[in-house]
């Protein structure tokens, strides 16, 4: 007949061929507790129940098999093991379920073996409880797979294996090691709640859609990753008692709430990250990994489900909520990441190139007098805010629709703290652009004074908060092109005034006493714009800014003018050579 069912002891054919009066010899001859061997042995639901009514407990109502060997056995209908209780071994590799297994709330005593085994229907091992080690290694789940409050008393290796369907591990306990190195999620997987006492690893599994590790407990080290998720990866809510080094290669990583109860390193390609009110107690560091991530042994990271022309960078989208003090970020994009609400950022650390937001480039015409604004650092949030502003141009960002939109009050401080990181960490270019968003925000801000907006606004128009040397550069040729015309005009008299000697020579000779003196300056009259007293007006000007006072024969209005341009002229040059030292000092 071909069967590959082994052979029932006495007979000499396999369960699902033996004539009906053998097999219910058999069956009666079973008693719950009892050892069964039904490898390769196909069984149809009818026959699985009989086996199963055979062994049922009369006290319990539940069967009860010693050791249960399947390996290779086919399952035609729907398998239904629940409440069952296996004292022994039992053993379904490479088994195949037809139907919908049902494992809810059995208990397996000895090891569980399902290597290779090939699930057809949806499997359900929810409540089931794994006393010893369970084997699902190369296990294939066609359909979704619940492990919902399944506990693992020992090692769990699900190694290779393949989830069709969705993936369900929620509230399960894993006392034992958890492997899932290599395996396959092509629909959601869910770890939500579950708890990892011991070392769990994910190395280069796989996730197609999404994975949700939400209040997820590792109490020891955890291997997450290198691993790659074509959607989104939370572990919002999850909570690392030892040190973890993450790996992921992810569309977006949710961490909002996680605690890290030790060290950690997350490094990232692809990822979208938020991490609002995570909460850790020593260094975290978030580093953007450059290359594919790559295994001791050379193993390369496959990133398929990631290439689909995007790039590689790690952006971060919010740390509101997060004490930064022991925060280090490397390599990241900041472009678009909110920052209101962080906690002792000035303590954060930012390694590598971490890219700001910028203002909107080129010379905008929708309003007048036209605008171009110098390009600065700014955050994400200025974005939002401009944007919602009236007249506002083209080019800033609004916010979301959940995007909690904060104003200059919020942002100044914000400013401040980043302007600081920078300066603790020499960059002083950078925390120039974060003084200029800082002033930029007090000036607009509500609750300053009318004298305070106004010298805060003379200050920007001067010099842009004294970064801005080409603006007071400007300003100092008008300033000097102005006082050359006062001059010209109205400071330089119509002549040189001459000294004449005036005395009395006495009868008889004898001393001469000379009185000397000189005419009163005469305000000019005639031509006055001449390449003669331009000239005098220019040296007047320069000697006035840069050097001393020129000692020109002035009119008394340009003695005065004189005057006023050696009190401006001046402090607009200081203006010019502090934003040129703040954009070159180290």
């Amino acid at each position: 007949m071909g069967c590959r069912g082994i052979r029932i002891p006495g007979h000499r054919a396999c369960l699902a061929h033996l004539d009906d009066s053998d097999r219910d010899a058999y069956l009666a001859g079973l008693a719950p507790g009892s050892d069964v061997d039904h490898r390769g042995t196909s069984f149809t639901e009818p026959l699985l129940n009989a086996l199963l009514d055979a062994l049922r407990d009369p006290a319990t109502g539940h069967p009860r098999l010693g050791s249960a060997r399947f390996d290779s056995a086919t399952f035609e209908g729907d398998a239904q093991f629940g409440s069952a209780i296996f004292h022994g071994e039992a053993r379904f590799e490479s088994a195949t379920f037809e139907g919908a297994p049902l494992f809810r709330s059995a208990i397996f005593q000895g090891d569980a073996g399902f290597e290779s085994v090939n699930f057809h229907g949806e499997a359900r091992f929810e409540s089931a409880a794994f006393e010893s080690a369970a084997w699902f290694r190369s296990a294939t789940f066609q359909n979704s797979a619940v492990f919902s409050s399944a506990n693992f008393g020992a090692y769990a290796g699900f190694a290779s294996v393949t989830f069709r369907g969705n993936a369900w591990f929620r509230l399960a306990s894993f006392r034992g090691d958890a492997w899932f190195r290599s395996a396959t999620f092509e629909g959601d997987a869910h770890f939500g709640s579950a708890t990892f006492e011991n070392a769990a690893w994910f190395q280069l599994a796989s996730f197609a859609s999404h994975a949700g590790f939400e209040r997820a407990v590792f109490e020891r080290l955890a291997r997450l990753g290198p691993l790659v998720c074509a959607a989104k990866l939370v572990l919002s809510g999850a909570v690392f008692s030892g040190p973890v080094n993450l790996s992921f290669a992810a569309r977006h990583l949710e961490c909002r709430r996680t605690r890290w109860s030790s060290t950690a390193e997350v490094r990232l390609r692809y990822a979208t990250v938020d991490l609002s009110h995570a909460v850790f107690e020593y260094p975290l560091t978030i580093a953007a990994e450059q290359d594919p991530f790559v295994l001791a042994g050379g193993t390369q990271l496959p990133e398929v489900l990631l290439e689909d022309g995007a790039d590689a960078a790690v952006r971060m989208a919010s740390l509101r909520g997060v004490d930064a003090a022991h925060l280090v970020l490397a390599d990241v994009d900041l472009s678009e990441c909110l920052f209101s609400g962080t906690v002792h950022l000035d303590q954060v650390r930012l390694e590598g190139a971490c890219l700001f937001a910028e203002v909107p480039p080129g010379l905008h015409w929708r309003r007048w007098p036209p605008v171009r604004f110098t390009r600065r650092r700014l955050l994400a949030e200025e974005h939002h805010w401009r944007a919602c502003r009236p007249r506002a141009v083209p080019g800033w960002t609004p916010g979301g629709t959940d995007t909690v939109h904060v104003g200059p009050l919020q942002l100044a401080p914000v400013y401040r703290a980043l302007r600081k990181a920078f300066e603790d960490g020499k960059h002083e270019p950078g925390a120039a652009d974060f003084y200029y968003g800082e002033m930029e925000m007090r000036r607009n801000a509500d609750d300053i004074p009318p004298a305070e907006r106004r010298l805060l606004t003379a200050y920007w128009m001067l010099s842009g908060y004294g970064l801005r040397a080409s603006r007071a550069l400007l300003w100092l040729a008008a300033a000097m092109l102005a006082t050359i015309v006062l001059l010209i005009g109205f400071g330089l008299p119509r002549d040189d005034p001459k000294q004449e000697a005036t005395g009395i020579v006495p009868p008889g000779g004898g001393r001469v006493t000379f009185e000397i003196g000189k005419d009163d300056p005469r305000n000019p009259t005639g031509n006055r714009f001449t390449g003669e007293r331009f000239e005098k007006a220019l040296n007047i000007v320069l000697n006035s800014v840069v050097f001393r006072s020129a000692d020109q024969e002035l009119t008394t209005a340009g003695t005065y003018i004189e005057m006023t341009s050696r009190l401006t002229e001046p402090v607009l040059l200081g203006l010019a050579v502090l934003a040129v030292r703040n954009r070159v000092k180290r």
